[in-house]
């Protein structure tokens, strides 16, 4: 089976005056997270959906779910961790509790903020987390990356031709994500906020997915005044 799971769990503090989590703002018609799900409830690669939100906006989400979303597919909505890494383990735990799994079960974990990943995305991410066992989606660097240890003086430049910028899905098979998470110190577990990077500090493999430009996260005023636009264009919507 495949699983994606939608990371809700952000509060939108750097969106402004809005007392409302970012993944809930209107962006056209409808709220950005729904923009997100609809992605995977229309993908034929995705079985069933997770949405990890905050516990004191689980119902909101079910009800959104339930006026925009045709029944069919199912849908889970349940709370999210304090962190990013403990979102993903609650994800993990309802998946391991709720459904037999094995060594080709796969989970695509996507920011919920992202609303414009296309169904070429999914379906990459799908076929290498298979191939690989992990992979990212990510976009070369098209500026100078900066490098400062103290924040005030620069400490090197990258070589910009080998520097990517991370976007999302992440996306593994479950089991030998468990097997890596497992294998993480409590410390370690505390500092690390990136599921690929979790991999690559344990020198196992993680493979990339061409992303695109426009799949942008929406975290700043910005970006939705962006998305806006970008609703408007055609060529992101396949």
């Amino acid at each position: 089976m495949v699983f994606a799971a939608v990371f809700a769990g952000g509060i939108g503090s750097r969106m402004g005056n809005s007392d409302t989590p970012k993944q809930y703002l209107e962006l056209g018609t409808k709220p950005v997270i729904i923009h997100t799900i609809e992605k995977f409830f229309i993908n034929e690669k995705i079985d069933e959906i997770i949405v990890l939100c905050p516990k004191a906006w689980v119902a909101h989400t079910q009800d959104l779910i339930g006026k925009y979303l045709p029944s069919g597919k199912k849908i889970s909505v349940i709370p999210g961790g304090a962190t990013r890494n403990g979102t993903l383990e609650n994800a993990i735990e309802f998946i391991e509790n709720n459904y037999e799994t094995d060594e080709k079960t796969v989970i695509v974990t996507h920011d919920a903020v992202r609303p414009f990943l296309t169904h070429r995305i999914i379906e990459e991410n799908v076929e290498a987390a298979l191939k690989y066992g992990a992979c990212d989606t990510v976009i070369p660097a098209t500026d100078t990356i900066v490098e400062s240890e103290n924040g005030k003086m620069i400490s090197s430049i990258p070589d910009r031709s080998k520097m990517y910028q991370g976007q999302t899905p992440q996306s593994f098979r479950l089991k030998e994500l468990e097997r890596v998470l497992s294998s993480l110190s409590d410390d370690e577990k505390a500092i690390l906020t990136d599921a690929c990077k979790i991999f690559s500090i344990k020198n196992r493999e993680v493979y990339m997915v061409s992303g695109e430009v426009f799949n942008i996260k929406i975290t700043y005023p910005y970006d939705l005044k962006v998305a806006h636009t970008l609703l408007k264009g055609k060529d992101c919507n396949d």
